[in-house]
C-alpha cells in the first residue's frame, strides 16, 4: 500500500508523553517540575493544529482512516445533551430499539461501536443466542454452531469482524454449492452488499427453511425505507453511523428481528460478554438516533444538487488551464453515492502526472486528500485525478477549485533521479529478518532477475505470494502481495545492496512501515536455487 493508505502515521503524540493531571499541573512523574510549559490544548477551530495534527480537506469519501464524516449538528446537540445525565443503558437501548424501528420501518434496531461491531454481535448473537453459558465460552466453539457461510465474492478485510468469533468461513459462488453447503454447524450466512446483491433473492428461501439468519453488511451504504435489503430476504442488515447517516464515527446501526437484537445487544457491552470490549456510550446511542431522525428529514435531492453545483464549480475553474478537461461521473451502486468529477490532462505536456497532483496536494497547504489518480508520463497518456464531493463542508469547493488550478497551472518542479548505474545482480534465496515497531518476524525471498526486472516469490511466517520490482543499481524495490482469508498483506520493498547484504525499509500500508535485512541463503547462489513452494 502506498502513503494514501497509512495517514495515521502523521500524528505526533510526543508533546503529551507525560499525560494526566501531572503533565496538566506542570510536573513529570516523580515530582520533578518541567522545565517548559507544555503547549495548552486550544478547544477552537486549531484543536487539532494544537497537538501537532493537520486537518484535511475530504474529496475522498466515508473512510474511516480519514475520520469517516461530519456530523449533523443536531448529532452533536444530541451526544452533548446526552453526557450530562445518568441512565441505565438496558433501558435505553429498549427505547432507542423502538424508536429506531418506528424511523426505519424495520422491525429493531440497535446501536453498536461501528458496523464491525455490528457484524462481531450479530455472529455472536447467531452462535449462541442470550444463553449465559454458551455466551461466556466464545470464542470456544466446542458443541456449537461455527460456521458462517459468504458470497465468495463478498470475502473482504471486514469479515475479520466474523472470523473472531472462531467460526470458519464456507464460500460458495452458486445457489447449489450454497444449499450444499447449509448443515447443523451453520450459524449465519453474511454478504457484503454491492456485489454480492445478487445472491440474496436465490438463498433467503433455502436459508429461512434451515432457520439460519442472514446478516448484510451495507458499512458504507445510504439508509433506504423501508430497507431493500430485508426486503429482499436478508434477516439483519448493519450500517456504519458515521458514514452516509453522518451519525457519531464511532457508532453503527444493526437492523432485524427483535428477539436477535436483543440478543446481539446482550452479547455486547455493558453485558460482560465477548463483546464487553466494543462499548457503545449513552452519547453515541443518542447520537445515532438523532442522525436516524435526520436522515428522513434531510433534503437529500437538494443535497445532491449541492454537490453537483461544487464539482462544477471546480471543473470551471480547472478548465482554464490550456489542455485540462472534466468529466462528470455518475455512481453504481448505495455505497458513497455521489457524483463526482474527474480531471485530465496530458502529463507530458503540463509536466505534472495525476499521482504527483494527488501526493502534492496532500502533502502542501491547503492540505486536499483526492479520490484517487491515474497516468504517467507517456506522450499522449491521459491522467487525472477524481473529486468526491460526498464529504466536503461548505467552503471547500472554492479552496479546492483555487489549489489544482493553481498546480495544473503552475506545477512544481520534481526532481530527476540520478542515474542509478547497470543494475546489480541480486537474483537468488535470500534469508530476510524484519524488524517491527514491535517485535521480528523471519522470511524468505526467492528473487529471479531479468536485467532490471524482478520477479519472484516472498514467503512470511506461514504464508506466502508473488513479488514484482526492479533493480536501478545497487538499489532494488519490489513488491509482494499474501492472500489471507478475505484480504491480503501488502509489502512495499525498498533497499540497497550493500557488502553482498540487502537492507533497508517495507512499508506495511495501514500496519505502519519496517527495518529489513537480508542475506543469501546458504543454498540461494544463482544454479542452486529450489523455488519455494507457495501456500493455497
Amino acid at each position: 500500500m502506498s502513503w494514501r493508505d497509512t495517514l495515521q502515521g502523521f500524528s505526533r503524540r510526543d508533546l503529551f508523553r507525560t499525560g494526566g493531571w501531572a503533565a496538566a499541573l506542570g510536573f513529570l512523574p516523580g515530582g520533578r517540575a518541567l522545565t517548559a510549559a507544555a503547549p495548552n490544548l486550544s478547544l477552537g477551530r486549531d484543536l487539532y493544529q494544537s497537538i501537532g495534527v493537520r486537518p484535511l480537506i475530504n474529496c475522498k469519501g466515508t473512510f474511516t482512516i480519514i475520520s469517516g464524516s461530519q456530523s449533523l449538528p443536531e448529532v452533536k446537540r444530541a451526544m452533548e445533551e446526552a453526557s450530562r445525565h445518568y441512565v441505565h443503558l438496558d433501558e435505553l437501548m429498549d427505547a432507542a430499539g423502538a424508536r429506531l424501528a418506528e424511523l426505519t420501518q424495520a422491525p429493531w434496531g440497535i446501536v453498536t461501536a461501528g458496523c464491525a461491531a455490528a457484524l462481531t454481535h450479530a455472529t455472536a448473537a447467531c452462535i449462541a443466542g442470550a444463553d449465559p453459558e454458551k455466551m461466556q465460552r466464545l470464542p470456544y466453539l466446542a458443541g456449537m454452531k461455527n460456521e458462517v457461510i459468504m458470497p465468495r465474492s463478498s470475502r473482504n478485510v471486514y469479515d475479520h469482524a466474523i472470523r473472531m468469533l472462531g467460526v470458519r468461513i464456507v464460500e460458495f459462488e452458486t445457489r447449489d454449492q450454497f444449499v450444499a453447503a447449509l448443515s447443523d454447524k451453520t450459524a449465519m450466512v453474511c454478504t457484503l452488499a454491492g456485489s454480492s446483491d445478487r445472491y440474496l433473492e436465490e438463498i433467503a428461501e433455502p436459508a429461512r427453511q434451515r432457520g439460519v439468519p442472514i446478516l448484510v453488511d451495507a458499512a458504507a451504504e445510504r439508509l433506504t425505507i423501508p430497507n431493500v435489503h430485508l426486503k429482499r430476504g436478508a434477516t439483519m442488515v448493519a450500517y456504519s453511523g458515521g458514514k452516509c447517516i453522518r451519525g457519531p464515527q464511532c457508532a453503527g446501526l444493526l437492523l432485524g428481528p427483535k428477539n436477535l437484537l436483543q440478543a446481539a445487544f446482550l452479547n455486547s457491552a455493558p453485558h460482560h460478554a465477548f463483546g464487553r470490549s466494543l462499548k457503545v456510550g449513552k452519547e453515541e446511542i443518542m447520537g445515532m438516533v438523532a442522525a436516524v431522525e435526520a436522515w428522513v428529514k434531510r433534503d437529500h435531492d437538494a443535497e445532491w444538487k449541492t454537490w453537483e453545483s461544487w464539482l462544477a464549480q471546480i471543473a470551471r475553474r480547472v478548465e482554464r488551464v490550456p489542455g485540462v478537461r472534466t468529466e462528470v461521473l455518475q455512481p453504481q451502486g448505495l455505497s458513497n453515492r455521489s457524483p463526482r468529477l474527474r480531471i485530465e490532462w496530458d502529463a507530458a505536456k503540463a509536466g505534472i502526472t495525476g499521482a504527483q497532483l494527488e501526493k502534492h496536494v496532500y502533502d502542501t497547504d491547503p492540505r486536499i486528500i483526492l479520490a484517487g489518480s491515474s497516468g504517467s508520463r507517456q506522450p499522449g497518456e491521459a491522467n487525472s485525478v477524481t473529486i468526491m464531493p460526498y464529504m466536503m463542508i461548505p467552503g471547500d469547493e472554492k479552496v479546492v477549485a483555487d489549489r489544482l488550478y493553481q498546480v495544473l497551472s503552475k506545477p512544481p518542479q520534481f526532481p530527476k533521479a540520478p542515474e542509478a548505474g547497470a543494475p546489480a545482480a541480486v537474483a537468488g534465496q535470500w534469508d530476510v529478518r524484519i524488524e517491527f515497531v514491535y517485535g521480528a518476524a523471519g522470511h524468505g525471498l526467492f528473487l529471479e532477475q531479468e536485467g532490471a526486472t524482478l520477479s519472484g516469490s516472498h514467503r512470511g511466517d506461514i504464508l506466502s505470494g508473488d513479488l514484482r520490482g526492479a533493480v536501478e543499481g545497487d538499489r532494488v524495490s519490489f513488491r509482494s502481495t499474501m492472500p489471507y482469508e478475505g484480504t491480503r498483506l501488502n509489502y512495499e520493498f525498498e533497499g540497497k545492496l550493500e557488502d553482498g547484504m540487502l537492507a533497508g525499509t517495507v512499508d506495511l500500508g495501514e500496519y505502519g512501515k519496517a527495518r529489513w535485512r537480508a542475506q543469501r541463503h546458504k543454498y540461494g547462489a544463482p544454479g542452486g536455487m529450489v523455488r519455494p513452494v507457495k501456500n493455497v
